[in-house]
């Protein structure tokens, strides 16, 4: 328990330390700067996980996952202002910052609410999002903003555009939660670190900002709110965490666009626009193969689940579908009970009974006429639905019988099995399958009766 506290706490005491220690000691150094900056970071990540059980996994693993490579992009940034990195040593820091958007607008909406399983289709929505919006946004903006097109400017805008798709996300989650602590401090610090995104922004656009300032206190404002939210009870919410498809739709129709568009005035915008949009477009016709394969998959499935698995006929719950349907056509519905059935399989095992079983459906297969439907409703009964006259469907049941008059040969062995058929027309008062299965029986009885009468 104590332990949980402090890994609650430690964070924000850190914060309001280092806070102070900022107003007293403005000029930067590396023990206040890059070590005790950088140290609340990872205290926020080790309180992400002894948070309470009660959060998501993938919400708590995925906002890790954001914060950690905010942390490493912070720790790159901050090492960049005492040594001498290079422009693309300094890159690094740009791509780790990056790195913190997709993973977070997985993990602070499923954060809102209870949400459901993760999907891959769910991730591939967040990268399209994060890659193919936020940043063509950035780059169409770039030159409005700053008059400029500086892979450093490209950042900076992209960063202040994720803030605003991050937020709108989370608007559109939380429309549909009830007000808690938990709610208000994920807005409050996702506000938090948008504004300081945007004062950064500005700063650099004025050529005013100074590594060490008070205000680079906000990000971690933002995160340490954030990663406190999840000590408190997520919202009762029909939201799944999803970015709606809207969204992702724009993200993938503005990329061809931008595209056309770089090959008409390739003067206009700058090259690193090209990576982006084209993996964005690869990142959405990975989807569209995944979305597929997963229809095709379902398709099967519900195959499947209306498929009897011992003789590929349709199951119990196809021929009641199609009894639902069944009103209005002028037909019958024939219940079908094997005679002798069960003394085989006693006697020869299931394995012998399964062979006839298969070898049945064959031979009613065969026997119906075109459009009729045959299912095996479970042991050895079947149940067919056949369209036509009283006299049609009477007649399709004599034959269904007589398939069965002569013996099965399996592994040198005759074996003999008759059938029970219940006969009832669709006259339209409904409830076919028991009247059906009263008629059976009543076939049943007839047929042992009359077998008890022979000499």
């Amino acid at each position: 328990m104590v332990i949980h506290r402090i890994s609650k706490w430690l964070p924000a005491i850190l914060l309001l330390a280092h806070i102070l220690l900022r107003t007293f000691l403005s000029e930067p150094s590396i023990a206040k700067d890059l070590l005790f900056y950088n140290a609340i970071v990872l205290s926020v990540v080790i309180g992400l996980f002894q948070a309470p059980l009660h959060n998501d996994p993938l919400a708590v693993a995925f906002l890790s996952l954001a914060t950690a490579s905010w942390g490493i992009g912070s720790i790159a940034s901050s090492l960049s202002q005492f040594l001498n990195f290079s422009d693309h040593e300094q890159l690094v820091s740009s791509v780790a910052y990056s790195a913190f958007y997709p993973f977070a607008f997985i993990a602070i909406p499923r954060a809102i609410g209870r949400a459901k399983r993760m999907r891959s289709v769910e991730l591939l929505d967040s990268a399209i999002f994060g890659l193919g919006f936020t940043s063509i946004i950035a780059a169409l903006l770039l030159k409005q903003l700053v008059g400029v097109s500086g892979l450093g400017y490209f950042f900076s805008v992209l960063f202040s555009i994720c803030d605003i798709a991050l937020l709108v996300i989370i608007l559109s989650s939380a429309a549909r939660s009830k007000i808690s602590s938990r709610l208000i401090l994920i807005i409050t610090g996702v506000l938090a670190f948008t504004l300081t995104d945007f004062y950064y922004l500005w700063t650099q656009i004025e050529g005013t900002y100074r590594f060490g300032q008070i205000s680079d206190e906000g990000w971690l404002i933002g995160l340490v709110l954030i990663s406190l939210s999840f000590w408190y009870l997520p919202n009762e919410s029909k939201s799944e965490g999803k970015i709606h498809p809207a969204l992702i739709a724009i993200s993938i129709f503005i990329s061809p666009a931008l595209l056309s568009a770089i090959a008409i005035r390739p003067e206009y915008f700058p090259s690193y626009v090209v990576l982006p949009t084209i993996a964005t477009l690869l990142l959405a016709f990975i989807r569209m193969t995944l979305v597929i394969r997963q229809a095709n998959n379902l398709g099967e499935e519900k195959v499947l689940a209306r498929t009897d698995e011992l003789t590929g006929l349709p199951n119990r719950r196809r021929l009641i579908a199609e009894l639902s349907t069944f009103n209005e056509v002028e037909g019958a519905l024939l219940l079908l009970d094997l005679d002798g059935f069960k003394p085989v399989n006693d006697s020869y095992g299931h394995e012998m009974g399964d062979r006839i079983l298969r070898q049945v459906a064959q031979r009613f297969s065969r026997s119906l006429p075109s459009g009729a439907i045959l299912a095996r409703l479970g042991g050895d009964e079947f149940g067919v639905i056949a369209a036509g006259s009283d006299d049609a469907t009477l007649e399709l049941a004599s034959a269904l019988k007589a398939t069965l008059s002569y013996p099965f040969i399996i592994n040198g062995k005759s074996i003999s099995i008759g059938v029970s058929i219940g006969h009832v027309r669709n006259d339209g008062k409904g409830d076919l399958l028991h009247r059906a299965d009263l008629a059976m029986y009543e076939a049943k009885r007839t047929s042992a009766e009359a077998r008890a009468y022979l000499p």
